[in-house]
């Protein structure tokens, strides 16, 4: 791991050759170009608010209209890198194989030149965060500067990992592609992006199911993002070993098999 990090490092002008690249190519032919990354995060949000926050009475108990839309922006953002991200790296290797059978480079930097691109988009969207924080008075301060990285930090290694298994997984068998677009969606419900936690933990639902719920490190990684606006949301220390360990070990095994499949992929290619 240490010798492919190590080639990764070295070739970093290639990495950011192809993260620009790609970034050039998405936005050439569109009229508002980068603005696109902000505009479907913000539109998704409005629609939410308008189902969750207007039509049924509001987030949660204690949680205000303009609480709400804070809650769900700082969801939304975080989840669009995450759909993004894990979307385009699974076709990384497939759409871009005659490259990756040309030029020698580490493979690694293909499937995540997407995660950064995709990571690109996400910081473009932090004024619009920062200013709806100080719109809506979210509660914001010190555990800011620590929630807001670490959040960052933990949801980069769980991307990272599962693009490199994701996207060389897909070269052997192409239902992977299709099968990542179901899974998006169930995600994007089982994890508490447009709803608290607390709706989960407090409910009626057996202790099993609560359980199974909180393994999936993405849960503890979104409520990373709400509590760097919302103190009250910080996860407990379970849920954020869990996220923490759970990122590691996908990490882990991502790499493990990408490096695994590389003679397989590189035939198949």
């Amino acid at each position: 791991m240490t010798s492919s990090i190590a080639a990764v490092w070295s070739h970093r002008s290639v990495l950011r050759l192809l993260v620009q690249r790609d970034l050039t190519v998405k936005y050439q032919q569109s009229v508002l170009g980068y603005l696109w990354s902000l505009i479907e995060p913000l539109t998704m949000a409005a629609i939410y608010y308008f189902i969750f926050g207007v039509l049924y009475g509001g987030g949660r108990d204690g949680m205000s209209g303009t609480d709400y839309i804070m809650f769900i922006l700082s969801g939304i953002f975080a989840w669009m890198w995450a759909n993004s991200a894990i979307s385009e790296s699974t076709t990384a290797l497939v759409s871009q194989a005659r490259m990756i059978t040309t030029i020698k480079v580490p493979r690694e930097i293909f499937p995540l030149g997407r995660v950064i691109g995709r990571f690109a988009e996400y910081v473009a969207g932090l004024p619009i965060l920062i200013i709806g924080a100080i719109v809506f008075k979210a509660d914001f301060g010190w555990h800011t500067l620590y929630a807001l990285p670490l959040a960052v930090l933990v949801q980069a290694i769980f991307l990272v990992g599962i693009s490199l298994m994701l996207s060389s997984l897909n070269v052997m068998l192409r239902d992977v592609e299709r099968f990542m677009r179901l899974a998006l969606r169930i995600l994007f419900y089982a994890a508490p992006i447009i709803y608290p936690l607390s709706q989960v933990t407090e409910s009626h639902m057996p202790e099993w199911v609560k359980i199974v719920y909180q393994a999936n490190p993405l849960v503890g990684i979104f409520q990373l993002h709400h509590a760097a606006w919302f103190a009250g949301e910080w996860p407990s220390p379970a849920l954020l070993a869990t996220s923490v360990g759970g990122s590691l070990l996908i990490f882990l095994c991502g790499w493990l098999m990408f490096r695994k499949l590389e003679p397989s992929v590189l035939k198949e290619l």
